[in-house]
């Protein structure tokens, strides 16, 4: 998911140095969703953790 938005973060930024304003705008706004849907997927995780509330795997 952090690739995904490092991608567009990227792409966003060729697009601006291209002059192309309505590819960087979209393309930036792909990355900051995709940045804060990880970011509270981490959080949702490390909370779950440090509770111990997920299952312990089987080996």
């Amino acid at each position: 998911m952090l690739r995904v938005a490092v991608i567009f973060f990227i792409l966003s930024i060729v697009a601006a140095v291209f002059g192309l304003g309505g590819i960087s705008d979209s393309t930036a706004n792909i990355a900051m969703f995709c940045f804060w849907l990880f970011l509270i997927i981490f959080l949702i995780n490390l909370v779950f953790g440090l509770l111990g509330l997920r299952k312990p795997s089987i080996s």
